[in-house]
């Protein structure tokens, strides 16, 4: 388990950027954080480690949004509306989840019983009491690496 503290969008974003630089084909990492934690600024960061100029949002109302100019696509999947597992199927999940580009689920908690059994779990935490920007992101690994 690696924790870092951040205390601004930029740091946040720029700790993305390094995981995004390291990551590798096929690496899923999932995001937990409250509405505002920084999880979309995370994802932008990693996108930018992976080479991606485009904008990046988070794809809330299409669950999954497809950046493939990068050395890696990236498949940045926000399941808070999915009803069950089962819908993750229409999707077709395990072309994204097993395939040669890089995941990340925000809201991935709701899907957990589909999660490969080897990935990141990235927690963002708030903590008002530190200041408006500070977070406290912790980087865990799931199953065998």
């Amino acid at each position: 388990m690696e924790v870092t503290e951040t205390n601004s969008a930029e740091e946040t974003y720029e700790l993305g950027r390094q995981i995004g630089i390291r990551a590798k084909a096929g690496d899923v990492y999932t995001l937990t954080g409250d509405l505002g934690a920084g999880k979309t600024v995370f994802t932008q960061g990693v996108a930018a480690g992976l080479g991606i100029d485009e904008a990046i949002s988070s794809p809330t109302f299409t669950v999954l949004q497809i950046y493939d100019e990068g050395r890696l696509p990236l498949y940045h999947f926000d399941v808070y509306r999915i009803g069950d597992a089962a819908e993750m199927d229409e999707i077709g999940y395990e072309e994204y989840f097993y395939g040669g580009g890089v995941c990340m689920i925000e809201w991935a908690d709701l899907i957990e019983e589909i999660l490969p059994p080897s990935y990141y779990r990235i927690t963002i935490e708030k903590d008002m009491q530190k200041g408006f920007d500070y977070r406290r992101i912790t980087v865990t690994v799931c199953g065998k690496m």
